[in-house]
């Protein structure tokens, strides 16, 4: 694909979500000499740490959903319009999100969980509002994602897959606003903070570099993290998979690459959940106990054992006539009533992939 060809792709990408994107990207900037220059602590933290942990969060979320929407305005035009409003949607939550977080900073006052002023108590109220029109516009998105087929099947079902599960990492932060157990047994109605982030040990304890994130207790941030980010990580890995087909064999087998996808998306469930019932039990993610690391081992082997049989299945493949060959590679053909060519290597096909199919087809000596 050619520069320009990508500079023109990249126009269609969504541009409120661009927009927030490259807004984030100062905002962690700022964020970070704040960091240097500022000393005060909050909660057991450099003040300035929450914004600049949003900002970096909230690049790669922008353009993720900025990309998801304009694949589905080219594959589906009817839904280009419900799609941009969706992604404006999520744009301006996200944009007084986090105005109201820097605020707090400036004012030296918790934002997240904070009922000690009445001035607080609203912000806190506002920014949870915000969050759940937030979530229900990512709702949307999802929804849509689900109606039109982007791209191959692999990209397709990443994308999808990535989104729902984000959707269910956005919902665990509702877990934080409750009253911790130690809140509760206080019975305080009063009390100027309500809700947590940390499981069985109180807010602002020793944590780990950078992330922050409770090493003495449980922490559901890191559920919330990891789910929020299997946006990225899901499509990501297909179309890292998409770009090693030019020299495996095996992925250029379309069929194989969606099983690894979706092996892909059930291992990260599986984590998620694992990170989330771990966090509830109010243990540390760098000191697992026999149990959380008995879980953790039958993930992994079943996931290997997955793998090994979606990439043991390319030999078995039949042949789909115009489809593939007899080790069941898919070459060029209509796959289903979307009418799309499915070439060699479709997973890149639409950052970059053309290029990474040429190569693969090269090698194979496939003319298309």
């Amino acid at each position: 694909m050619s520069s320009f060809s990508l500079r023109s792709r990249l126009r269609t990408w969504h541009r409120p979500l661009v927009a927030l994107a490259a807004a984030n990207v100062l905002w962690a900037l700022v964020s970070a000499v704040g960091l240097v220059v500022d000393d005060r602590v909050l909660v057991g933290a450099p003040i300035w740490a929450k914004p600049f942990k949003f900002g970096v969060s909230f690049v790669p979320y922008a353009l993720s959903l900025a990309w998801m929407t304009a694949l589905l305005g080219e594959a589906r035009p009817r839904l280009r319009r419900p799609a941009w409003w969706a992604g404006t949607v999520v744009t301006a939550t996200s944009a007084v999100e986090m105005l109201l977080v820097t605020l707090q900073v400036v004012r030296g006052e918790q934002s997240h969980f904070n009922q000690g002023t009445p001035f607080d108590a609203a912000v806190f109220r506002t920014m949870g509002a915000i969050v759940v029109v937030l979530w229900v516009a990512a709702l949307v998105i999802a929804v849509l994602l689900f109606r039109a087929r982007l791209a191959d099947r692999a990209t397709t079902w990443s994308i999808r897959i990535g989104a729902v599960l984000a959707l269910v990492g956005a919902g665990l932060g509702t877990l934080m606003t409750q009253p911790t157990a130690e809140q509760r047994a206080v019975g305080d109605d009063d009390a100027p903070i309500v809700g947590g982030h940390s499981v069985g040990v109180p807010d602002g304890g020793p944590g780990l570099p950078l992330t922050g994130w409770s090493t003495t207790g449980g922490d559901l941030r890191i559920p919330h993290f990891f789910g929020m980010h299997a946006l990225q990580v899901l499509p990501l890995l297909v179309l890292v998979l998409a770009a090693l087909a030019g020299r495996h064999a095996r992925l250029r087998d379309e069929r194989v690459r969606l099983r690894l996808a979706l092996v892909a998306g059930a291992g990260y469930a599986s984590v998620l959940a694992l990170l989330t019932w771990q966090a509830l039990r109010g243990q540390p993610l760098i000191h697992p106990d026999g149990t959380t690391l008995a879980a953790a081992a039958a993930i992994l082997v079943a996931g290997a054992a997955a793998v090994a049989a979606a990439l043991l299945s390319a030999r078995s493949a039949p042949v789909e006539e115009g489809h593939g060959d007899a080790g069941g590679q898919v070459v060029a053909g209509d796959l289903g009533p979307h009418g799309q060519r499915d070439q060699v290597v479709g997973a890149g096909a639409q950052l970059g992939g053309d290029a990474v199919a040429f190569g693969a087809e090269r090698q194979q000596g496939v003319v298309r």
